[in-house]
Formats: structure tokens, C-alpha cells, sequence
């Protein structure tokens, strides 16, 4: 102990400071940003192909869609990627909308388009007994993406950071309803 702390500062009070301090710091290590929950038993994940269902079929979106998941599954978690049906998760998607709809009118005419996308996802956990009988949950995920009516669907998906950027918001918000405690 420091002469000052011997001087001024009762032995039991110095003590419960350092506790304080020690409990403080230790919890800085146990946070993160990332917030990723899933139990430590789990290991393995299976991702099957997203398959597109909708009535308008963009070819690339199923491929880019299911890589962009998987990306993030791996760049975001310590599960590995496996092909076999045992796997503790598994996923599967339908991509069911893929549609343009007017969104803002001005002068009479369209100003504004919006694409919605939408994404029934199926998550199964084959080690939680607490789930249902088949242990699967099901959920939709839906985005809307707004740009100008002056463009056509073509040429909006033709614009890479377009396209790019519907893959990584879906991709997010189909990893946040796996993975998250939001």
C-alpha cells in the first residue's frame, strides 16, 4: 500500500475501492457491439440456397442473397458452415415479393417507385428441446427500397451499389432475427 493510501484511507475502504475497480473492468471484456446471441453448443449451421418464388424473378437475387447471408453468418459468429442435415442450425428461404409500386406522385405523375422484397425464412435449431415439436421457427422479412421513377427496374438493378445495398439490408435483417436479442 502507498503511504498516502496508509494515511488517509481505512484498510477496508481501500479494499472495496480495488473491488469496485476490478468488478468494473473485468465487466469490459464480457461486451461487445456485436450483439450475437446463440448457445455455446452450438457449432454448426446449414444454409440452403435461397429459392425465389416471387412472381418477378431477378436471377441474381437467390445466389447474392444466400452469399451475403453467409457472409455475414461467418464474418459475425464462430459457426461453421456445413452441407450435412445434422447440422444445429439450419436455414432455408423463399424470397415470396419482389415488386415495384408507385410511392410519391407529383404533377400527376410518378415520382418516387418503391421495390419491396420479402423473405420467408426458415430457422431450425435442432438442439433447443424448448422449441416446438420440430424445433422450426418461421418468419418474414420485408424491405423497402425507394428510387426515382425516372428509372426502370432494369436500370435500377443494373446499379451495383443499388443491388448491393438491398443483399446487405436483407442479409442483415434476416441475420438480426436468427441471431439477435433485440
Amino acid at each position: 500500500m502507498t503511504r498516502f493510501a496508509r494515511t488517509f484511507l481505512p484498510r477496508p475502504l481501500v479494499l472495496v475501492l480495488l473491488a469496485v475497480v476490478f468488478t468494473g473492468l473485468s465487466g469490459c471484456g464480457v461486451y461487445s457491439f456485436k450483439d450475437v446471441s446463440y448457445s455455446p453448443a452450438v457449432k454448426t449451421i446449414k444454409i440452403n440456397l435461397f429459392q425465389n418464388k416471387a412472381g418477378y424473378v431477378n436471377p441474381q437475387l437467390a445466389p447474392r442473397l444466400t452469399e451475403g447471408f453467409s457472409q455475414k453468418v461467418s464474418n459475425q459468429t464462430r459457426l461453421t458452415r456445413t452441407t450435412n442435415d445434422d447440422a444445429h442450425y439450419q436455414v432455408s428461404a423463399t424470397i415470396v415479393s419482389y415488386r415495384v409500386t408507385t410511392s410519391a406522385i407529383s404533377n400527376q405523375q410518378a415520382a418516387t417507385n418503391r421495390l419491396t422484397v420479402a423473405v420467408h425464412v426458415e430457422f431450425k435449431n435442432t438442439l433447443d428441446p424448448s422449441l416446438d415439436n420440430n424445433k422450426t421457427r418461421d418468419f418474414d422479412v420485408s424491405r423497402d427500397f425507394e428510387f426515382s421513377a425516372n428509372l426502370t427496374l432494369n436500370q435500377v438493378e443494373a446499379q451495383s451499389s443499388f443491388f448491393d445495398d438491398l443483399v446487405k439490408n436483407m442479409s442483415d435483417e434476416i441475420f438480426n432475427r436468427i441471431f439477435s436479442n433485440w
